[in-house]
């Protein structure tokens, strides 16, 4: 670093920089707050449409819940495109087409949920819930090709239990046996599965 003798020639030196450089540094700071001012702003935004997001799923669960009327969650999916909220409303309006008995309209939405989440975990459980859905529909192979295109761990128990399923409704029990087996490795000591397993002979004899 430059060295200077007085302290007449340190305040030119600043002076100096300052002409070169203070315009630079100026621009730079604004900007600086600028960017700090943009991200608060975009900060609050973001926290404010994430707010009457929740208000609205709120709204439009609580009219399924009291007279079945779908048309608010519809509305509200489609408000909310592409966003985690309109992923768990559409898990819900899936929910509720099982619960009406409308299998058809189930498959569709959770297809919908799988197909445009960007959150795994959320596009493995829609196809898990597919997949039931496809077996109660009798398209279990439809079923199968669900489950196979599923990879994730946290998740490895429910996929081999529904694989499990998947065989029994084709009487491949031997199959179904290896699945359940698969899911209790991983989930040891569920006794759904368990009792899964242990009522395969009894289906396979009749």
């Amino acid at each position: 670093m430059e060295q200077f003798a007085t302290e007449e020639q340190q305040v030119e030196a600043i002076k100096k920089f300052m002409k070169d450089n203070g315009a630079a540094i100026v621009i730079g700071a604004v900007l600086g707050l600028g960017g700090l001012w943009g991200w608060r702003y975009y900060s609050d935004t973001q926290r404010v449409a994430k707010e009457e997001a929740s208000a609205a799923y709120q709204a439009a669960v609580q009219a399924i819940e009291a007279d079945g009327n779908t048309e608010k969650l519809d509305n509200f999916i489609a408000q909310t495109e592409n966003t985690g909220y309109a992923t768990i409303g559409g898990l819900v309006a899936a929910q509720q087409a099982v619960n009406a008995g409308d299998l058809d309209l189930a498959k569709m939405r959770l297809s919908e949920v799988q197909s445009t989440t960007a959150d795994p975990h959320l596009a493995t459980m829609a196809g898990i819930r597919l997949a039931r859905v496809q077996i109660e529909l009798g398209e279990v192979s439809d079923a199968l090709n669900t489950l196979s295109a599923l990879n994730d761990n946290a998740f490895a128990a429910k996929i081999s239990e529904v694989k499990g399923d998947a065989y029994v409704a084709q009487e491949k029990f031997d199959d179904a046996r290896l699945a359940y087996s698969q899911a209790l490795e991983k989930a040891a000591g569920n006794v759904l599965l368990e009792m899964k397993l242990d009522n395969l002979p009894a289906l396979a004899s009749n």
